[in-house]
Order: structure tokens, then sequence, then C-alpha cells
């Protein structure tokens, strides 16, 4: 149920301190508080009424969540983007999934420990000398929390070898990944296939999946397992795939030694088609990849195997990442869980060392966003938001947007607006910028509404419905019955509450 609260929501000492940085670009004026509409929700706050008799009448927030018969709970609240005042909040401190809304704390996490041009790395490292084309020791391939390594760069680094003069390693080759924790997936309620639930390390090679490709010809199937890109398509070998005669499951997974090894449903796979799994054994999996293309280059390695690098190497290559603002906004743009996860847990290496576990870099990342960004009321278990179990609270995140305004507003994508029949209304006169959030039966949308009068206002929206989602079944979690349809009735009502507001306070 909404609550009744009748005080002003005022910042704290240190948060008004922030939120007067933040806050460099908002409107002139200040928005003037508006009265409870002669329709507003009966169990919302709303900020006292200054307003005439014009007041514009609007339906109810409580009769929009009504409409959307979502079950479950949902919280709201919106904020002047300028004062922090909050204008309207129903459940608002009730704590919710958050799903990837969480993202953006992650980047104001990341962006304020790291610092905006913060580059992560790649090295290729020697521990001998080449003598006629061959190196009498290790070759190690380092990996330093790059979250966008793929295979083109990848060949790059072959390229490196050939232009050392290398044509053979005699002893090792090394794929490090212990600049961050190795975790074998980032949720275990996920089911085990989805492409966005891959293994973590310090070193990834595209996302951390594996293209996945089968044809039928001739009355038989033909699978291939590769690293494409636009330029290559390296085979890999450490991922195995075997048809089954079977109904269900679609897709089985065993780890057996160095080797990810699938199944899939014959009957499940029509004529033919591809999708990306996810990888279990990254370091294997980059190391494969290199060998291929190095290969090409008429440069032989040995079979890849997971290690740590000694120390007092010598370093042959330093490849570098783009800077971290830029990836930032690639991973809320496209919501890319493997890159946030990495993201988030560099951040919390350098603040306080090597965590043990994504929970508790996690837990690191909460009690920051306590301290610096007033969420108080929140606590995440990852970075990602792909973890059920996260709660954040729609005031927490609606007062944190205006704290880091500055920081976080010019990266957020936009969010188009739609007319009755899910046409985008390009003339709309609110302008959305915002972080998506979605799980089944769970739906997030946070960011900031600017009105048609250029008022700019804050918001946060979470609804869930956690006991009809505890109710689906692991192998069904990629698209369970009637996810789709409350999905869509969630966005709606997201849109509803963001007009509501618009006509209220930005008009």
């Amino acid at each position: 149920m909404m609550r009744m609260i009748s005080k002003r929501f005022f910042l704290t000492a240190g948060f008004s301190a922030l939120a007067t940085t933040a806050c460099a670009r908002a409107p002139e004026r200040s928005l003037r508080p508006q009265g409870r509409p002669a329709h507003g929700s009966a169990g919302a706050t709303t900020a006292p009424s200054t307003a005439g008799p014009t007041q514009p009448k609007v339906a109810s927030a409580q009769a929009l969540i009504a409409r959307a018969e979502l079950g479950g709970k949902v919280g709201f609240a919106v904020a002047d983007a300028k004062t922090g005042l909050v204008l309207e909040s129903g459940n608002g401190r009730t704590g919710l999934p958050p799903a990837s809304v969480t993202k953006a704390v992650t980047a104001l996490y990341a962006l304020a420990t790291l610092g905006a041009g913060h580059r992560f790395y790649t090295e290729l490292r020697l521990s001998g000398t080449i003598s006629s084309g061959v190196l009498q020791g290790d070759l190690i391939l380092k990996g330093g929390g790059d979250p966008t390594l793929d295979t083109d760069r990848m060949a790059e680094l072959a390229g490196a070898l050939k232009a050392a003069g290398l044509r053979e390693v005699k002893g090792k080759f090394i794929v490090d990944g212990t600049a961050l924790p190795s975790l074998n997936e980032i949720d275990r309620d996920q089911p085990e296939h989805v492409g966005y639930n891959p293994a973590i390390s310090g070193i990834a090679l595209n996302f951390n999946r594996v293209h996945f490709e089968w044809k039928r010809a001739g009355g038989k199937w033909s699978t291939t397992m590769d690293a494409r890109s636009d330029r290559y398509r390296p085979n890999v070998r450490f991922a195995k795939m075997k048809i089954a005669s079977r109904d269900a499951p679609v897709y089985t997974y065993a780890s057996k030694g160095q080797e990810d090894h699938w199944s899939v449903s014959a009957q499940a796979l029509g004529k033919g088609g591809a999708r990306w799994l996810p990888v279990r054994q990254p370091e294997l999996y980059a190391g494969e990849v290199l060998r291929e293309l190095a290969r090409a280059q008429g440069v032989s390695l040995p079979q890849p195997q997971k290690g740590a690098a000694r120390g007092g190497e010598r370093v042959l290559l330093r490849q570098q990442s783009a800077e971290l603002r830029s990836i930032c906004q690639d991973f809320l743009k496209y919501s890319n869980n493997m890159m946030t996860e990495m993201v988030g847990l560099a951040a919390t290496a350098a603040r306080s060392g090597r965590p043990v576990s994504l929970k508790a870099s996690a837990g690191e990342m909460s009690r920051w966003a306590g301290a610096t960004l007033g969420m108080g009321g929140s606590r995440f278990v990852d970075h990602s938001g792909l973890g059920e179990d996260s709660r954040a609270t729609a005031e927490d995140m609606a007062k944190a947007l205006v704290a880091a305004r500055s920081e976080i507003a010019p990266i957020l994508k936009p969010i188009a607006l739609r007319d009755a029949k899910g046409r985008v209304k390009k003339d709309h006169p609110i302008d959305v910028h915002a972080k998506t959030g979605t799980l089944n039966f769970v739906s997030a949308l946070a960011g900031y509404a600017k009105g048609a009068d250029g008022t700019v206002m804050t918001f946060a929206i979470f609804a869930a419905d956690t006991d009809r989602r505890a109710r689906i079944k692991r192998s069904e979690r990629e698209s369970p019955q009637g996810a789709r349809s409350w999905n869509k009735r969630a966005k709606g009502l997201q849109q509803d509450l963001i007009e509501r507001w618009g006509t209220l306070y930005a008009s």
C-alpha cells in the first residue's frame, strides 16, 4: 500500500553539498510545489499546495497502478532535480528488486573510485628471450579486467607476436585472469544456457560468450563453436556441443576437466540457427583463440593453461581499453551484465583490495552508495542487477540521481515515449533519459524527465511480483508464461506515471 507523508524530504548536509555541484545545469527557476490534484493518489506523498483552482485533473497514481494489474508491489518517487524536493512518492521507502537499474549505481561507484579516464589493459609478457624466432621461456597472456576485449583486438595481439619475430614458444603458454575473482557465473538461479550469465575473471573475450551455429543438410546436422567477429572466425575446441534426441530440456551443460560440454535437443533446432552461449572457462577460451589466431600468423603456441604471472616478465605489448566513462555508457545502453560486474569488481579491488566474492564486492558498493548517495535503505548483491535478492527504494534512487546528476545524466540513454498504438511519439513534450531494468515479473525505470516548461525531475519506478517470480522453474526462466505481457503493462505504467508528473509539475 502507498502511505502518506506530510513533510518535505530534506537532504542531509553532506548530500546537499554534492547536490549543489551535481545540479549546475538545472533550470534557472525553482519548481513551485503543486497541490494535490482533485484525482490525486489517495495514499501517495504530494508536495505542499501552492496552486489555485486551475490545477489540471489527471488520473491518480493509485488509479494508474490499479489499471496496470501487475500484482505484487509498486514503489515510485519523483523529485525536483534542482532542489531535491520529493514531489510525490508511493511505497517510496519499500525495498524492491532494482534489476538493471543497479547498473547506474555501479557506474557512479566505478567513476568515483577509478576516475572517468581510467583504462583497463591486456598484456603479452615474456619470461625468457627470443633466439632465432624461438622463445626459450613462457608466454603469458595477462588480463587486467578489460571487459571489452574481442576477437579483433586479440588478432592484434597475435600480430604483435609475429612482429616480435616469434615463431615458436618452447615453454608454457599461461593465461592469467587473477586480476579479478574467478566466478563460474553471475547468478546461479539463471538458466545455464543464457548468454547474459557467463563466468567472470580478470580476462574476458567477446563478453565471455561463444558462438554456436547449427545447420541441417542431407538429413544430418553440422555444428560449429567459434569466437567470431566481423573479420575472423577462429574455431574453439574447449566448448563442445552434442545434439541429443529428446524434447526437454533444450540445453544441458557439464564441466569436464578443461572443457565445456553442451547438449541440445534436436527437436528444438528447426532447420538451422545460431545463438551465443556463456563461457565458463574464460582463461582457456581467450588462450585458445589467441593460439588459433597466432597459428594463422605462423606462430606456434602450446596449449593454453590457466595460471598466474610470477612477476618480473618483460611486457611485449600492452593493449588498453577505451576510457571508463565510455565503457559505462555502453553497459548502460546495452545493459551488459558481464561488463558491469567486471567494472564493479575492479572498483572494489581499487578501494579495498581484491574482493573474495561478488556479494562481498556488492556489499562494499552498498556501503559506498549509502555514505555518498544517501541510499541507506538499499542493498545490492551484485553490480548488474541480475540477482533477484538486491533491494533498492525508489526514494533512495531518486535522491541519488539528484546528487549525481552531472555524472550520470549525460551517459543515460534516451527513452522513447509512445502513443496508444505503441508508436514512438517524436514530438512528445517530455524528454526522458533513464536506465531500464527487467527480470521476469520485475520492471524498473529510473532517470530524468524534462517537462515542457524545462523543469527537470528525477524519478524511480520499481514494480515486482516476487511471489509469482518465485514460482517459476529455473528451466523456464528465459521466457516464462505471462512474463512478456506483464512487462508490457509495467512499461505502460511507467509512461503513465511520467506523463502524470509532466502534467502536474512540469507543464
